[in-house]
């Protein structure tokens, strides 16, 4: 099996509103603003609405659902949505509070990620498997977008 650098995903933080007490345990849904994405095959902004529905457990660990678009540069749509684990250490909570940034492998943050798209083009992702390492970085979030084949 290879595991192939697809792209590099980076998004803007935006909004957010916190419940707590919630029975899974406290819950933030975030929105996903303005960002780019990079890749030798998918290249293109981050449109429309997005979101995180992420919810903070009491292990350590914050257990996120994000949802978003992307318009590739050659005006295909992609949605993008991915599931994962982020180990909310001491320095993944700094930086999300404005405290510097974080490093890929800092911490465990790994997602799957499932790719859409009508477009002639990238029927390909419809049936692809990637998976994602996430970091902080200081004007929000920065993926490394891997594929499986």
């Amino acid at each position: 099996m290879d595991v192939v650098r697809e792209f590099t995903f980076h998004a803007a933080l935006g909004e957010s509103v916190q419940m707590r007490g919630g029975p899974f345990g406290d819950r933030i849904a975030a929105a996903v603003g303005d960002g780019w994405v990079k890749g030798e095959r998918i290249s293109g902004r981050l449109v429309g609405p997005g979101a995180d529905w992420a919810i903070v457990g009491t292990d350590g660990y914050t257990h996120i659902d994000v949802r978003t678009q992307i318009r590739t540069d050659d005006s295909a749509e992609l949605y993008i949505h991915y599931t994962g684990s982020i180990e909310m250490s001491a320095a993944t909570l700094g930086a999300l509070f404005g405290d510097g940034e974080t490093g890929f492998g800092d911490n465990y943050w790994f997602t799957h990620v499932r790719l859409e798209s009508g477009a002639p083009n990238y029927q390909w992702v419809n049936r692809t498997l990637f998976i994602g390492q996430g970091r902080v970085v200081t004007d929000g979030i920065e993926y490394e977008i891997y594929r499986l084949g």
